[in-house]
C-alpha cells in the first residue's frame, strides 16, 4: 500500500527538516521525503496548512491492564493514543499484579500482541510488588522485552537497594526511571504545601519531597555510572538540580507533563478532584521554571503521565480521591496551545521533546521521518480549536483536568506502520454537505 502526504509543513528535527515537503509511504516504511513527489499512490493526503510530524512517543502511560480493566485497557488506551497522535507508548508497571516478573511480563506481552492498536513498550518494576524491599528479576524482565524499569508511583526508599538496582541496570543496559518522592516529607499530602494547603485545609506535599529524592537519585546514578531518567518533574528546585547534574556530567534526563507547564496550584482551589495529581500542581514560579527549562533544554521530554481512574474514584471527597489525570488525547493540543501559540517553543524544539528525545532515551527506533524509518506519522491542524468534552474521549476513563477548556491543535490523521489508523471525523455544518477534507482520497 502506498500513501503520499502532500504540501505539509514537515518537521523532523532528527534531519533538521522544517519546510513544505511531500512524504511517500510504501508498505510500513517512509521511502521518500522531498518536494513535488510524483507517484501513483492509492491514497493521497492533502496536508496544505497542516503540520506533518513523527508519531508521538509517550514515555509515561498507565494502561492499567492487567487488573484494572474498568479504568483502561491496552485496547482502549492505544485507541485513545492514536486519536491524540501518539503512536508509541511506554506502559508503566503499576498494574495488578505489577510487572515485576518474567511471568507477569509474559502476560502483558500476550495482551499487547492480541489487542494493542499502537506500539506498546514495557517498563518493568524495580522491586517486587513495587514495595521497595526486594529487587525484581531485572535480567529476566529485560530478557522478556522490558526496555526500562521503574517503581513508578513509588520511590525506592532504601538507598543501598536502589544503588544495587542501578548497577544491575547498567550491566543489563536497561533504563532506570525514577519517581522522585520522599514519603517521609510528602507525608500523605494531597495538594501543594503552602498557600493552597492552608487555604483548602488539606495536608500539603512539599517541593522538598521531590527535589531531595531527586538529588539523592542523581548522586547514586553518578556513583553507579548508570543513566537515569526522572519522571514528571514539577518544581523550580528540581530543574536547578538537573541542570547542575548535567553540567557535572551525570547521565541524567527528565520529563515533565503538560499540566505542570499549563496550570498552577490555583486550579485546585475549587476542590475538583480532576486536578489532584502527584506531584501536585505547583506555584506560578514553579510553572515558569518548568517553561524556561523546556526552552533551555534542561527538560528533555514531555510525557502525558496518562493516569485513568473511574468516576467513583474521582467523584468523591478530595482527600479520598485517586491521584491522576488522563492525557493521551490532550497532550499534543496542550503543547501547541501553551508552547507553540505563545511563542515559547518552535516546532522543531517541541517535536524533539515529544518524539525524538523520548525515542533516544528509551533506545527505540522511533521519532523520526528519515527515509527507511517506520512510517509512524501524524498530520495536525495546528490552528483548529476544539472544546475538551467528556463525551468525546476514547479513553475508558474521563478524568481530565482540561475538561471544558478550548485548545488549539487537532490530529487529522495518525499513520501507524504505513496504515491510516486514525482519521478525524469530518465536521459538517450542513448534514447534506459532501466534502473530502480532511479525509484521504483517491479522487474528490
Amino acid at each position: 500500500m502506498k500513501i503520499i502526504i502532500k504540501n505539509g509543513l514537515v518537521v523532523d528535527p532528527a534531519n533538521n527538516i522544517n519546510e513544505i515537503l511531500d512524504i511517500l509511504v510504501e508498505d510500513d516504511k517512509i521511502v521518500n521525503v522531498g518536494k513535488n513527489l510524483k507517484n501513483n499512490a492509492a491514497t493521497i493526503i492533502d496536508a496544505t496548512n497542516r503540520v506533518v510530524i513523527p508519531g508521538i512517543v509517550d514515555m509515561h502511560v498507565h494502561l492499567r491492564e492487567p487488573g484494572r480493566e474498568d479504568k483502561e485497557t491496552v485496547a482502549s488506551g492505544t485507541n485513545a493514543a492514536l486519536k491524540g497522535g501518539v503512536t508509541s507508548v511506554l506502559a508503566m508497571p503499576n498494574t495488578n499484579p505489577p510487572i515485576d516478573s518474567r511471568e507477569s511480563i509474559q502476560i502483558l506481552n500476550k495482551i499487547i500482541k492480541n489487542t494493542a492498536h499502537a506500539n506498546v513498550f514495557i517498563c518493568g518494576a524495580i522491586t517486587k510488588q513495587r514495595q521497595g524491599k526486594e529487587l525484581s528479576d531485572i535480567s529476566g524482565l529485560k530478557q522478556q522485552g522490558a526496555i526500562a524499569i521503574s517503581d513508578d508511583g513509588n520511590s525506592v526508599d532504601n538507598a543501598q537497594l536502589f544503588l544495587e538496582a542501578l548497577k544491575i541496570a547498567k550491566r543489563e543496559n536497561i533504563l532506570v526511571i525514577c519517581h522522585c518522592e520522599d514519603v517521609s516529607l510528602s507525608a500523605k499530602g494531597v495538594v501543594n504545601l503552602g498557600i493552597t494547603s492552608t487555604r483548602m485545609g488539606l495536608r500539603g506535599i512539599s517541593r522538598e519531597s521531590e527535589y531531595t529524592r531527586l538529588s539523592r537519585d542523581a548522586e547514586l546514578a553518578q556513583r553507579a555510572k548508570t543513566p537515569i531518567h526522572i519522571a514528571h518533574i514539577s518544581c523550580r528546585e528540581s530543574v536547578e538540580i538537573i541542570a547542575a547534574a548535567k553540567k557535572r556530567g551525570i547521565n541524567i534526563t527528565c520529563e515533565t507533563a503538560p499540566h505542570y507547564f499549563s496550570l498552577t496550584e490555583e486550579a485546585v482551589w475549587g476542590y475538583d478532584t480532576n486536578f489532584k495529581v502527584n506531584p501536585p500542581l505547583r506555584s506560578r514560579d514553579d510553572v515558569e521554571s518548568i517553561k524556561q527549562a523546556l526552552k533551555s533544554d534542561v527538560i528533555d521530554a514531555i510525557a502525558s503521565d496518562h493516569a485513568p481512574h473511574t468516576d467513583n474514584e474521582k467523584d468523591i471527597e478530595f482527600i479520598r480521591a485517586e491521584f491522576g489525570t488522563i492525557g493521551l488525547e490532550t497532550t499534543l493540543a496542550v503543547c501547541i496551545t501553551e508552547l507553540i501559540h505563545t511563542g515559547l517553543l518552535d516546532w522543531s524544539t517541541l517535536i524533539r521533546k515529544l518524539c525524538l528525545n523520548p525515542s533516544k532515551i528509551l533506545g527505540i527506533k522511533k521519532g523520526t521521518l528519515s527515509v527507511g524509518s517506520d512510517a509512524d506519522i501524524i498530520v495536525v491542524s495546528p490552528n483548529q480549536e476544539w472544546l475538551v468534552d467528556k463525551n468525546s474521549f476514547v479513553s475508558k476513563s474521563k478524568n481530565s483536568m482540561f475538561l471544558g477548556k478550548t485548545l488549539k491543535g487537532v490530529v487529522d490523521y495518525t499513520i501507524l506502520g504505513g496504515k491510516i489508523s486514525y482519521q478525524r471525523p469530518l465536521e459538517r455544518k450542513n448534514p447534506n454537505e459532501v466534502s473530502c477534507e480532511p479525509r484521504a482520497r483517491k479522487t474528490c
